[in-house]
């Protein structure tokens, strides 16, 4: 069952060409295609055009390496070359974390309270502890640690949500520096040697029921952009990358929500779309003037949206249940108007975002393993929320690559489907650990980060 490069005709190639033009971090490179270098991937829809992993994998079985994680995070591994960047936050009083180190011992992990789905209705208890926020560099060849920075060390002002911690946030590279973003541990850029270049705090979040902070910075050209929803006054914020140096700053008007900011060219102009609980808002990305806004997500709006052929994507499924297709190139409230191509209201995602592969959209049901497939250009659902029973609770969100879809199950399961109009299931894999963290996908490689541990995915 190993992986089989996939030949495109070449309409395919030039769709795929037109994609990465459009990539959100480096129109044009081929080294960004190669890479996985933020939170959803070069085209930040899921998806790798260049990658091609195994299919099948257990604890002694196509495990390349496997290392010990200081910490606790969530927060997807990105990676450019040989490098993997990885945050995470280690209690102050923990001073044997110096280095990962990889080996054959396999942790035991359980869906916490033994629920599918999690992440609801529980309160987090005050910190009282200093911790030190990292930024890893590992070695892709080997797992070893290159080297690990303190980017701050204090006493949380808040607590987080018992499934996950103080580094939920994903980092981001544009192949030259990377953007560590701790939330209300500020945005920190480093060189990929660890010298801290410039750091921007930009206060204390208030977060709904001290759930925590996970919405992560995007980056486009020469601008990286924060979005600030919580229980205060909020905000969008745009900074120059090489200095941190503000750009523009815009006011907002939300409760928390987790979600990342997609940035996408439409007609020659640069948006950053937003997606939470009262509107789905688009920003000129030079200017940060609003370009167009839309109601329709839930509450606790957390999946990032996605975007292809002049469509965007808006997910969300906490007490309710919404699919937005919103078709750019109209300014104003678009909301009830035929912007929207069309919609859906029943089995979205809470945590997972959803995947955009070619003309498929994939997503989640709440937090658990039943999986939809729609048409993304009509909406007509391909597969309609079918049951996958391998997976115990889901946070992580679905990726592509090599014509196959990669699900990854909290409770340490992986199904690999085959890019289909069936639910064909080429495999189920199962390791020893627990994963909420979204993986990433490079070269022959998958990159899973576990509670504990993280792995590399290679076949010989």
């Amino acid at each position: 069952m190993s992986g089989i490069p996939v030949r495109l005709a070449p309409a395919a190639i030039t769709v795929i060409a037109s994609a990465i033009a459009c990539s959100a971090l480096q129109p044009g490179s081929d080294r960004m295609a190669a890479n996985w270098p933020q939170w959803r991937g070069p085209l930040a829809s899921g998806v790798s055009l260049t990658a091609n992993p195994p299919v099948e994998w257990s604890e002694t079985r196509n495990v390349r390496w496997k290392a010990k994680l200081p910490g606790n995070g969530t927060s997807t591994p990105i990676v450019w070359d040989n490098f993997i960047f990885i945050q995470t936050a280690v209690p102050s009083a923990v001073r044997n974390d110096t280095a990962l180190s990889s080996g054959p011992q396999a942790a035991s992990y359980q869906v916490p309270g033994g629920r599918r789905g999690g992440f609801g209705g529980q309160r987090s208890l005050q910190p009282s502890e200093p911790y030190r926020f990292l930024v890893l560099c590992i070695d892709r060849n080997t797992g070893k640690t290159l080297w690990q920075k303190v980017v701050r060390e204090e006493v949380p002002h808040e607590g987080h949500h018992p499934d996950h911690g103080y580094a939920s946030h994903s980092p981001v590279t544009d192949g030259k520096y990377v953007y560590a973003y701790f939330g209300s541990r500020g945005l920190h850029c480093l060189d990929f040697k660890g010298n801290l270049r410039w750091s921007k705090d930009f206060g204390k979040m208030r977060t709904r029921m001290g759930f925590g902070e996970g919405g992560s910075p995007a980056l486009y050209g020469n601008t990286i952009v924060v979005n600030w929803d919580h229980e205060g006054e909020d905000f969008i914020v745009a900074l120059d990358k090489e200095t941190g140096r503000e750009k523009w700053r815009q006011p907002r008007e939300e409760p928390t929500s987790w979600s990342t900011p997609l940035i996408v060219s439409h007609n020659g102009v640069p948006q950053v779309i937003t997606s939470a609980t009262n509107r789905i808002r688009s920003y000129d990305l030079q200017t940060g003037k609003l370009l167009w806004e839309c109601s329709g997500m839930t509450a606790n709006t957390i999946p990032s949206p996605v975007h292809a052929n002049g469509v965007v994507y808006a997910t969300s499924g906490f007490r309710g249940n919404a699919l937005l297709a919103i078709r750019l190139g109209k300014q104003g409230d678009l909301t009830g108007t035929d912007a929207i191509l069309w919609s859906h209201n029943r089995s979205t995602p809470y945590v997972p975002s959803p995947l955009l592969y070619g003309d498929r959209l994939y997503f989640f049901a709440n937090n658990n393993g039943i999986l939809s497939c729609f048409d993304a250009s009509t909406g007509k659902p391909i597969l309609n929320a079918e049951r996958i029973e391998e997976l115990q609770g889901v946070y992580a969100s679905p990726v592509g690559a090599a014509n196959r879809v990669y699900l990854v199950g909290r409770n340490g399961v992986t199904v690999v489907l085959k890019r289909s109009d069936r639910l064909e299931k080429l495999a189920v894999n199962r390791l020893e650990d627990g994963f909420d963290a979204s993986p990433a996908l490079v070269g022959k490689d998958l990159i899973l980060r576990g509670r504990q541990y993280l792995y590399c995915i290679s076949a010989p």
